[in-house]
């Protein structure tokens, strides 16, 4: 390519581009130089506080760090950042041990199972591309061997074995490096009050010491024969502390910043790899267990969607738009025969009760007055009969009886006397009677539904009462669904009480352990003691703050927490917890 000329357009535009991005970077280089040392170094500190705060939002409440009690240093200590990098770090611990103690309780209770079980899980629960794979290697077995399910039998129960061991040694892991840490917290907690510079020095060592220690114990997973080069392109490895004075002796401000920057560092490489293992060992997922009947569920959807589509307007069917009208007007009428009507029942005899009884007196005397007049009927008829004066009060019983006498007589010659005798008088007067006895009878009835009115509208309100309860009955079940120890029912009570009992267990084992000269199962079961009680004062926190008590059982809690403390004593305090606090008694309604 040949040169440009010197005189050339293009080699002036060049010399000057060249002479101006030159001069505006020698203007900036100085600018940088020119700044105060000390200002570039407190940007650096805020950019070091910032990096921790990635996980100081926590999602649930977390068991504290033994830090001392004495107030005045404890927000000295509060305030410095390797508080928070120790936080952080069991943060994530705890939740790797959550994760990882989820995907390990599934997988023990497939192995529980029986052989049935085990293939129907192998077949059916991990998804359709393991369903079409089995059942091509199920088939094609059979007809080559003859007989095929005991080799599924042990190919199921070494895939789940497989994954009970990895993520039984990994979580054995974290739950001794939790315990390394959660002891050099409680060991330097004096320290921490008296000098709290150079006790955050050597916790600061002790921590990039445990995450050694945990390299190593993760490290030993590669050895298992199922773990192959698809887990991590490399085996885990930890960053080491930079040259700095490991001695114990107070560090500089920047040494401090790199000591956690490498702390954090190790975190973020630690959570890759333990997401990594997890999700190639987790338990599937409710989708991947369950789809045979999410198709089924989707095939049904369609067809229905179909069949809805056939009857829509779309395709000039006015089949669902009549189906609309008759349901809303089998709503209206049912809410109107059995929720209004009921409702304004109850309420006109409630709220309308002397104008009925205003009523009633009404109907009284009406009745009333027709037994006054068939008094002096039978009065009249009875004196003209006996040829006496009959005083005012006679009764009309034995006033009747001379009638019925007087009418048998007349009935012995019907049409003369019908005529010229007495027989139409008696039957008007048994009219009367008649008359008297049904608006006493009609008076009486009323009288009785009246009384029994509300009654009546209850019993109308019945369906709609039914109705809404069970309504309520499902979305007050839909709200208590949670089986989480955090929540409110009764099954949640039971998981707490459950986490008490774990604690117990895992205090005793702690001791036979310890009483054998396991000092690693130990330290495991030390590290899985305090995940415990972790998850107990998550779900306690809230329910204890309601009932008054939190502050008795937070200290219980932190005291069954503390490496030290003797074994019988924490099974006291296990034991009193149990019994004494509201939260953690058994449900009412089983008492």
């Amino acid at each position: 390519m040949a040169d440009v000329d010197e005189g050339s357009p293009s080699a002036d535009a060049k010399t000057l581009v060249s002479f101006y991005s030159g001069y505006l970077r020698n203007r900036a280089l100085a600018f940088i130089s020119s700044l105060d040392s000390n200002f570039l170094g407190k940007i650096s500190n805020l950019c070091h506080q910032a990096a921790p705060a990635r996980s100081r939002r926590r999602r649930r409440p977390r068991l504290p760090l033994p830090l001392p009690s004495n107030e005045s240093s404890l927000e000295k200590i509060e305030a410095s950042r390797v508080i928070d990098v120790l936080e952080d770090i069991l943060e994530q611990i705890y939740s790797d041990l959550h994760s990882v103690q989820k995907n390990l309780q599934f997988w023990q209770s497939r192995a529980e199972g029986t052989n049935a079980q085990k293939v129907y899980f192998m077949l059916f629960e991990r998804g359709p591309r393991a369903f079409f794979d089995g059942t091509i290697q199920f088939i094609r077995e059979f007809v080559t061997e003859g007989s095929c399910a005991h080799h599924l039998i042990l190919s199921t129960s070494a895939h789940i074995s497989e994954r009970i061991a990895i993520l039984s040694n990994l979580r054995c892991s974290l739950a001794a490096f939790l315990a390394e840490v959660y002891a050099e917290v409680d060991r330097l907690g004096e320290e921490l009050m008296n000098d709290p510079n150079n006790a955050l020095c050597s916790l600061l060592v002790a921590v990039n010491a445990s995450f050694s220690k945990l390299e190593v114990s993760i490290a030993n997973l590669y050895t298992m024969d199922e773990i192959d080069s698809s887990i991590n392109a490399s085996p885990l490895t930890f960053e080491k502390l930079p040259e700095v004075n490991q001695d114990g002796s107070q560090w500089a401000d920047c040494e401090m910043n790199n000591v956690i920057d490498v702390v954090y560092q190790n975190l973020n490489k630690l959570e890759s790899y333990i997401s990594i293992l997890v999700v190639k060992h987790r338990k599937p997922r409710k989708v991947t267990r369950y789809w045979i009947h999410y198709t089924c569920g989707a095939v049904g959807l369609s067809v229905c969607s179909m069949w809805l589509l056939k009857h829509s307007s779309l395709m000039g069917s006015p089949d669902i738009n009549n189906w609309i009208h008759e349901a809303r007007d089998s709503t209206v009428s049912f809410l109107r025969d059995h929720v209004e009507q009921p409702l304004l029942s109850i309420r006109d005899e409630l709220f309308e009760t002397f104008r009925k009884r205003h009523k009633g007196m009404m109907d009284l005397e009406e009745v009333q007055l027709t037994s006054n007049s068939l008094h002096r009927m039978l009065l009249a008829f009875t004196e003209q009969m006996k040829g006496q004066k009959l005083p005012e009060n006679a009764s009309d019983q034995k006033m009747l009886e001379v009638v019925m006498s007087r009418y048998e007589k007349e009935l012995m010659h019907p049409i003369q006397n019908l005529l010229g005798g007495e027989l139409a008088r008696a039957l008007l007067i048994q009219v009367q009677k008649l008359k008297l006895d049904i608006e006493t009878a009609m008076l009486e009835l009323n009288q009785i539904l009246r009384a029994n009115e509300i009654n009546f509208a209850i019993l109308a309100a019945l369906p709609a009462f039914f109705l809404s309860f069970g309504l309520l009955m499902l979305v007050r079940a839909w709200f208590k669904q949670d089986t989480r120890a955090e929540g409110r029912g009764r099954i949640s009570r039971i998981q707490r009480r459950l986490l008490v009992v774990e604690v117990e267990k895992r205090i005793m084992l702690y001791q036979t352990f310890l009483d054998k000269g396991l000092e690693n199962d130990a330290q495991c079961m030390c590290g899985l003691l305090l995940y415990s009680l972790d998850r107990l004062y998550g779900a306690v926190e809230r329910h204890a703050k309601a009932t008054g008590e939190w502050q008795c059982l937070k200290e219980d809690i932190l005291e069954l927490a503390k490496p030290g403390l003797e074994t019988g004593y924490k099974l006291t305090v296990t034991l009193r917890m149990g019994r004494m606090y509201e939260c953690l008694l058994p449900s009412l309604k089983r008492q």
